[in-house]
C-alpha cells in the first residue's frame, strides 16, 4: 500500500472514531488491523498531525521548538491532576552532577539539591545520566522534573518520595530497580534534616501529596510498588507512562482502615501496562478512580482490584489477557465477601476486552461523576494513543 493510501487511512480513522468503535461483529480482528495501518502509516511518514487522540501529547509534541518552550507542558495535564503545575512559575535549574548524592548535604548541581528547595524550580539535566541515590529523593512543592532533551535513569538505589508536597511534576524520567533505604538522616529542605525510618523501596511514594502529575515515565523493578499513593494523597494523574517486570505495580490508599483516603481521586489515562506484571493495575481503597484508554497487554494475576469500597471508572481500556484457555477476570475484589463487594460501585464503558477478558461489574452506578477535562477516546485508537507511552527520546530542535 502506498504511503498516501496510509495517510487517507489515517485521516480516516482519526477523524471518525465512532464509524470505527461500531465495528461490533468481530471487534479483535477490526482493532488490530486499524491499529497495524496505523502504526505502519506513523513510521512510514514520521508524523501526521497534532491529532493523535492523546490530549496530553498533542498539547506540545508537535512543537520544534519544545526545548525552549518547555513550561508549555504544565499547561497541558488532565484529569484530577491538572492543577499541577509544578515548577512553571520558577527559575530553571540545571543539574550536572549525577554521581554525588549527600542525602544530608546536598552539593550544589545535583538532583537532591534541586529538589529540597523552598522555591519553585523547572528541574532539567545536562547530559544523559544515571543517578543511583543513597536515601530516598524528597521532593519538596512547586518542582518539576523533567528528563526531555537527556536519558536519566534514577536506578540501582533509593527513589522518589513526594511527602506532604504539593505541585509536583515528573517527566520523561526512568525510575527502575529501586530499593529500600532510609533509617538514616536526610535533609528534606534547606533548614531542616531529619531521621527517616525505613522506606518501603517504591518507584514513586506519594504520603499526603497534593496536584501531582507523573508523565511520560518508564517504571520497572522496584522492591514494593512502581507508584504508591497514600495518607490523603489526591488530584493525581497518572498519564502515558510504560511499566513493565513488576509485581505488585500501583497502589492507591493506604489500608483499609484509612478513611482519610476517602478524598483521593486519581486519574489513570494513556498508560501501557506492558510485560512481566502481576497486579494492582491499580490497586485501590476508598476514594475514586478513573481508569481512561489504558492498554493492558500483560497482568498475570488481575489487572485493577480494590477493597474498602472504591469508585473505580473503567472506560476505553484495551484488557488483552494471556492467552489461556479460559475466560480471565480483569477485577479482583478483595477483603469482602461478594455480599459487600456487589455494592461497591465499580463500571466499565466502552472497554475492549480481548482473549477471554471480562469485567465483573458492581453497585448502582449512580455515584459517578466523570474527571473532569477527560473524556474517553474509542477503544480502537488506544494502541495509537499509547504507542509512545514511557521515557521519550527528545531531542532539540525536532518534535519529541
Amino acid at each position: 500500500m502506498s504511503q498516501l493510501l496510509l495517510f487517507l487511512l489515517i485521516l480516516i480513522t482519526l477523524a471518525t472514531p465512532i464509524l470505527v468503535s461500531s465495528f461490533r461483529h468481530d471487534p479483535d480482528i477490526t482493532v488490530r488491523e486499524v491499529q497495524q495501518s496505523i502504526n505502519a502509516s506513523r513510521r512510514n511518514l514520521g508524523y501526521i498531525s497534532c491529532s493523535t487522540g492523546n490530549p496530553i501529547d498533542d498539547c506540545w509534541r508537535c512543537d520544534p521548538n519544545w526545548e525552549t518552550r518547555r513550561r508549555r507542558l504544565a499547561d497541558c495535564a488532565i484529569g484530577f491532576g491538572k492543577k499541577a503545575v509544578g515548577g512553571r512559575d520558577g527559575r530553571t535549574y540545571v543539574v550536572t552532577d549525577s554521581g554525588n548524592d549527600d542525602p544530608v548535604n546536598p552539593k550544589p548541581g545535583t538532583l537532591r539539591h534541586a529538589a529540597i528547595q523552598f522555591e519553585p524550580l523547572w528541574i532539567i539535566f545536562r547530559a544523559d545520566m544515571v543517578i543511583k541515590l543513597k536515601q530516598e529523593l524528597v521532593v519538596n512543592s512547586h518542582k518539576t522534573i523533567d528528563g526531555r532533551g537527556a536519558t536519566v535513569h534514577i536506578a540501582g538505589g533509593a527513589c522518589v518520595t513526594i511527602h506532604h508536597a504539593t505541585n509536583v511534576i515528573l517527566h520523561g524520567i526512568h525510575i527502575h530497580d529501586c530499593v529500600k533505604a532510609g533509617n538514616a538522616v536526610i535533609r528534606d529542605s534547606p533548614r531542616h534534616a531529619g531521621w527517616w525510618e525505613e522506606s518501603d523501596g517504591d518507584g514513586v511514594a506519594i504520603f499526603g501529596g497534593r496536584d501531582i502529575w507523573i508523565d511520560h515515565c518508564s517504571l520497572s523493578n522496584c522492591a514494593d510498588g512502581l507508584i504508591d499513593a497514600i495518607h490523603g494523597s489526591t488530584g493525581i494523574t497518572i498519564s502515558n507512562n510504560y511499566f513493565t517486570n513488576h509485581d505488585k505495580v500501583m497502589l492507591l490508599g493506604h489500608n483499609d482502615g484509612y478513611v482519610q483516603d476517602k478524598n483521593m481521586q486519581v486519574t489513570i489515562a494513556f498508560n501501557h501496562f506492558g510485560e512481566g506484571l502481576v497486579q494492582r493495575m491499580p490497586r485501590c481503597r476508598h476514594g475514586y478512580f478513573h481508569v481512561v484508554n489504558n492498554d493492558y497487554t500483560h497482568w498475570e494475576m488481575y489487572a485493577i482490584g480494590g477493597s474498602a469500597s472504591p469508585t473505580i471508572y473503567s472506560q476505553g481500556n484495551r484488557f488483552l489477557a494471556p492467552n489461556l484457555r479460559f475466560r480471565k477476570e480483569v477485577t479482583k475484589h478483595e477483603d469482602a465477601p461478594e455480599s459487600e463487594w456487589r455494592r461497591w460501585n465499580w463500571r466499565s464503558e466502552g472497554d475492549l476486552m480481548l482473549n477471554g477478558a471480562y469485567f465483573q461489574q458492581s453497585g448502582t452506578g449512580s455515584t459517578y461523576a466523570r474527571a473532569s477535562s477527560l473524556s474517553a477516546r474509542p477503544y480502537s485508537l488506544v494502541g495509537t494513543i499509547t504507542t509512545s507511552a514511557g521515557a521519550l527520546n527528545c531531542r532539540k530542535g525536532t518534535r519529541c
